[in-house]
């Protein structure tokens, strides 16, 4: 289904237009199309943006690269992007793409989305809600590491999740793709209620969740 999520976001950036603002602070749809081109065909980029938080240089070699494949004409990235990643790279593995891409592809698609006036949420696909919610708890102690508190992840009438033990903790109640976008950092735009202590309430909304 991963190939319908890429047709929908790369759908998403043409709608938008290369000089629509993103989510991503300082980044542009332009901006945007760049980086998923490089993540997917630039392996040297793809591997210092992983570990760009463990060095700057990686970090500022990424952006580089980034930057250069963003003067790019704008319909030939999306092209590029569209066209899905070349034979030699790990994400062509049949099941590769759908594991890795399932949830970068939803975020990136609601970072265009959801930056534009009087958006609404884009629909999901048969079994989306499950994937990312399956997807969510693999990741979500890694996602909220750097949260001072406790956090547990709730779906209204439905299954919870323990993302992060700490002495205190909040419940944040959400969809499963509300909850997504929150602890990938999108906490302006997620529609989801955090319950707790308030002052925990608090400690949690000021953590550098971004990732």
């Amino acid at each position: 289904m991963t190939g319908t999520d890429r047709s929908r976001l790369a759908d998403l950036m043409v709608e938008a237009g290369p000089q629509a603002p993103t989510l991503d602070e300082g980044w542009s749809v332009r901006d945007l199309a760049a980086h998923l081109v490089v993540r997917e065909r630039r392996p040297d980029a793809g591997l210092a943006l992983l570990a760009s938080g463990l060095s700057p240089a990686l970090a500022r070699h990424a952006e580089a690269v980034r930057r250069r494949a963003a003067r790019q004409p704008f319909e030939e990235l999306v092209a590029r992007f569209r066209a899905g990643p070349p034979r030699w790279s790990p994400l062509a593995l049949p099941g590769a793409e759908a594991a890795v891409n399932a949830v970068e592809f939803f975020v990136h698609g609601e970072d265009v989305n959801r930056a534009r006036e009087g958006w609404q949420p884009q629909p999901l696909r048969p079994g989306q809600r499950e994937a990312l919610w399956k997807a969510l708890r693999r990741q979500s102690r890694l996602l909220y590491r750097r949260s001072p508190v406790g956090v547990v992840l709730a779906v209204p009438a439905g299954p919870r999740a323990v993302a992060l033990r700490r002495p205190v903790s909040v419940v944040v109640t959400g969809q499963p793709e509300e909850l997504v976008l929150h602890a990938f950092g999108r906490r302006s735009v997620a529609r989801v209620e955090v319950t707790g202590p308030p002052q925990a309430v608090r400690a949690l909304a000021q953590a550098p969740l971004s990732v």
